[in-house]
């Protein structure tokens, strides 16, 4: 009887402990009492990526329950996503990518990064999908300014390079599908006919788990779901959790403010010509000093953003014709060919595809009409400078006033713009008798007194 008392009691507690690690291994720590939201607003660039993966970073599980990426982007860099989706993979908190408000959308870039999170969830009104990478300057971006055309599920772009890019953007997709168990068939469409649908046709499709109104009834929604957190599962228990909006940061900011195309474009152009103002007015400092530091910040925000390098150069030479003009004075045929050449090289520079990151078409119209101005307020002055009497050389005398410093006979002499000259004149001068200077012959100078 005491055998089988011992025995009951082993297995009562070897259950309890079963039951236990069980519940540990699917459940989150008790102590997690808020959500934090990250708004994923815009292009997801550099700076994008270094907000998120930043906050991810610092989220601790034991504080932080649920990461919330409440977004709206047309798509963006191919660098930044990956940089999101690896801090997502590699986090312990369970991230849940919210497309919301009511009309916004996850495209090209966006859609990658909700099928890497734990929680896929929409808002009404919003569409998700067009995840069609574009190749441009070099390195791939996201979400692109062009209708892609809707080609079968089978059709291949002809382009072997293309076709590259599209099939290992496919397998990256299919991966994050099967990691979170949702429609792989229809992400890889995404890719290859950039299919978007709106969120009550991707719930049915199973590309999202939820359809909620805001981040709160988000949280009521998912409470209890079990989820794929750093490659374990994990139940989540969202419902008392405090909703933290966490902002941008001052860095964050800055480098949004660095890598916006805009920016980036005035302090290319700022760089270029404060460094060329300091080679033809050397020691004067200031332009070559803010000219040197805006064109390397200037580099450094290009380096992330897609440029067409041909672009760059056709700016460059369109500043140095502009520049020439203004020393050579050809009377418009370099500046003409300058701002033409600035003009296409500006609109060529960054191309318009690349969805949030191309400049507006005011700066460059802007920049052009102000290099434009310059040239032909430097041209008027050298027209009006062109009318004016010689003022250097031996012409400048002619019509100068001096005085008699001493005088013999026919000849003596004067003192004109502080020096002392031999003169000559038709009387005899006294000393300190003003004269006015009427011709140069050499060195001796014709003049009569005033």
């Amino acid at each position: 009887m005491i055998a089988v008392m011992r025995l009951s009691s082993g297995l009562l507690l070897w259950a309890l402990f079963a039951a236990f690690a069980t519940t540990m291994s699917a459940a989150p720590a008790s102590t997690a009492k808020r959500a934090i939201v990250l708004d994923v607003n815009g292009a997801i660039g550099p700076a994008m990526a270094d907000y998120v993966v930043r906050e991810l970073k610092d989220a601790d599980p034991d504080e932080v329950g649920l990461v919330v990426l409440r977004m709206n982007t047309p798509g963006g860099l191919d660098t930044s996503m990956r940089q999101i989706i690896a801090a997502i993979l590699a986090s312990p908190v369970p991230v849940a990518t919210f497309v919301a408000p009511g009309g916004a959308r996850a495209a090209s870039a966006g859609t990658y990064i909700a099928y890497a999170s734990a929680i896929a969830a929409m808002a009404p009104g919003t569409n998700i999908g067009a995840a069609t990478p574009v190749q441009l300057g070099g390195g791939s971006l996201f979400g692109g300014g062009s209708e892609q055309k809707q080609q079968g599920k089978n059709a291949q772009p002809e382009d072997t390079e293309t076709r590259k890019i599209i099939n290992d953007a496919v397998a990256y997709i299919r991966s994050l599908a099967t990691l979170n168990n949702r429609n792989a068939d229809w992400a890889a469409d995404a890719v290859r006919s950039a299919v978007s649908v709106p969120a009550s046709e991707a719930l049915s499709l199973h590309v999202i788990e939820v359809i909620a109104n805001d981040v709160p009834d988000l949280l009521k929604q998912i409470d209890g779901k079990t989820v794929t957190v750093n490659g374990k599962p994990q139940r989540l228990a969202t419902a008392g959790l405090a909703v933290v909006n966490v902002p941008q940061d001052w860095r964050t900011e800055l480098l949004g403010f660095i890598t916006n195309p805009d920016v980036a474009f005035i302090l290319m152009l700022v760089g270029v010509y404060g460094i060329i103002l300091e080679f033809f007015n050397p020691g004067a400092v200031a332009p070559g000093l803010v000219g040197t530091i805006s064109i390397l910040v200037a580099l450094y925000a290009l380096a992330f953003i897609p440029i067409n390098y041909a672009g760059v150069a056709l700016v460059i030479v369109g500043i140095g014709l502009m520049i020439a003009e203004i020393h050579i004075g050809a009377f418009g045929a370099l500046g003409v060919g300058g701002i033409a050449a600035f003009v296409i090289g500006a609109f060529l520079m960054f191309p318009a595809r690349a969805a949030g990151f191309a400049p507006s078409a005011g700066i460059v119209i802007g920049a052009a009409i102000a290099s434009a101005a310059l040239i032909l307020l430097v041209l008027a002055a050298l027209l009006r400078s062109r009318k004016r009497p010689v003022v250097t050389g031996g012409e400048a005398l002619i019509g100068a006033q001096g005085e008699a410093v001493s005088w013999d006979g026919e000849q003596g002499l004067v003192r004109v713009a502080g020096e002392i000259w031999r003169a000559r004149a038709e009387a005899p001068l006294l000393a300190g008798t003003h004269i006015k200077v009427l011709k140069r012959d050499g060195l001796v100078l014709r003049v009569e007194a005033i």
